[in-house]
């Protein structure tokens, strides 16, 4: 599939998104993605400035990460200010879109996911926030239940 942007021919590829009613009056977007090649769900935040990983669930893809205190507090969901790591991920996939040594940030996103199983929700593993969504030219559509990532040229 091609798309016309700027007068250059860029391929892109779609991801199908979820959309869940948060208490009947909002709405979740959850991609599906790989991590080191092993399936992971991801909330799309648009929000987000940086995409973001659980620091706990993490573990689950990579054996005994290192772990580097990032300088600062990060403003996490909900305002508040929550300690980050940062690690090194060796792969991140969205469809054929992959992400290789990819700079990458934990933290506790263990409010989200106790949220989300009071709503009988499945866990996510990460937020997939700005950095990303930027760098790849997302783009969203409710309507079609799909997300658009070009590949970095």
């Amino acid at each position: 599939l091609l798309i016309n942007d700027n007068y250059c021919m860029h391929r892109y590829i779609e991801i199908p998104i979820n959309i869940i009613s948060i208490e009947g009056d909002g709405f979740h977007l959850i991609a599906e993605g790989l991590i080191n090649g092993k399936s992971a769900r991801f909330v799309v935040d648009t929000g987000a400035s940086r995409t973001v990983f659980d620091k706990e669930r993490i573990l689950d893809y990579i054996d005994n990460p290192e772990f580097n205190e990032k300088e600062g507090l990060s403003a996490g969901i909900g305002g508040t200010d929550i300690s980050s790591f940062i690690f090194k991920l060796e792969e991140l996939s969205f469809g054929k879109l992959s992400i290789k040594d990819y700079q990458a940030v934990a933290m506790d996103l263990s409010n989200v996911n106790n949220s989300y199983a009071m709503l009988n929700i499945p866990p996510v593993d990460g937020v997939l926030g700005g950095d990303l969504l930027y760098k790849h030219k997302a783009v969203i559509s409710y309507k079609l239940k799909k997300m658009r990532l070009t590949p970095k040229q």
